[in-house]
């Protein structure tokens, strides 16, 4: 019998148009879409389903929408394949997706999850506002290079690591002056590519900060339930059960990096054998087969 795992996307998965056939074709994704409308105080599936895409990409904006968006497509599984939903045994998300998790394990439910959400984007876009900062993938390099590679570029400005994918594979953040250096100093030390990401500001970096401290105050008044099943954190790539450590944690992911790779090593030693991703894009697909090629995973859309 496979131990089926699901991960939930991050920020950057969003597409406009996403959305728009779970909403015609699913009562309870309906439900969903329109609720966010009434609490986020605009019209989300307008967003989603038709743009424009500067509106979508704003940090405040696609973090509620990839959140919604998520639990769609998993009412759209729960439609045409309830057994797999309901053998899930654990789950993962990729930064933003963490709360998705989170959300489908019974910590917090749907309206509660939203809230926590919108204002986490809306906290992290202004301290993305406050420094001209930025994120960009290098790829072919090892832990120890990127340290170097921070250490290099130090003169110019703070770098971070910030997203640990996989194997050769992580995202730093830093200065916009750090940044500017890395191609140049990165393939020095043989990156084979260096990709800046069109993402707000330098996010899971101490330039974050005092994003963290809002989001500790709405989660400190927000309440969460122990987990119903493992959801593997990024921080640490471990599952927590009590609230005040998934308190902790959540906060911590805002100013630290995200150990994605660690995360999915982590459950294949726990059994896990069988994943989905759930949601828009196939990101997460394409990290775990850089991790483990012979591991399924399938790709539940938010179509």
């Amino acid at each position: 019998m496979p131990k089926i795992a699901f991960l939930f996307p991050g920020q950057g998965a969003q597409v406009v148009g996403m959305g728009r056939a779970l909403y015609d074709e699913v009562p309870a994704a309906r439900v969903l879409f329109d609720r966010a409308g009434e609490i986020l105080g605009f019209d989300l599936k307008a967003v989603c389903f038709d743009g424009p895409k500067d509106a979508l990409e704003s940090t405040d904006v696609s973090q509620p929408a990839i959140y919604v968006a998520s639990l769609a497509a998993l009412e759209g599984l729960k439609v045409t394949n309830p057994e797999t939903v309901e053998r899930c045994e654990g789950a993962a998300g990729l930064s933003l997706g963490e709360y998705t998790a989170l959300a489908f394990a019974g910590s917090f439910d749907f309206e509660t999850g939203l809230r926590i959400v919108r204002r986490r984007g809306q906290a992290m876009q202004a301290a993305a506002l406050a420094t001209p900062s930025g994120m960009t993938s290098v790829i072919g390099l090892d832990e120890a290079k990127i340290d170097e590679l921070c250490r290099r570029v130090e003169p110019s400005g703070k770098l971070w690591k910030a997203n640990m994918l996989g194997p050769g594979n992580i995202v730093v953040s830093g200065e916009s002056a750090a940044l500017a250096e890395v191609e140049a100093v990165a393939t020095e030390l043989g990156a084979g590519r260096v990709v800046p990401l069109a993402v707000a500001g330098a996010f899971h970096s101490p330039l974050m900060h005092p994003a963290d401290e809002q989001l500790a105050e709405v989660l400190a008044t927000s309440a969460i339930e122990s987990p119903r099943l493992p959801v593997y954190s990024n921080v640490d790539a471990e599952p927590h059960e009590s609230p005040d450590d998934l308190r902790r944690t959540l906060v911590a992911q805002v100013i630290r990096g995200v150990r994605w790779d660690d995360s999915i090593r982590r459950m294949l030693a726990d059994g896990f054998d069988t994943f989905y991703e759930i949601g828009p894009g196939r990101v997460l697909t394409g990290l775990l087969k850089r991790i483990d090629r012979k591991v399924p995973c399938t790709s539940i859309p938010a179509r």
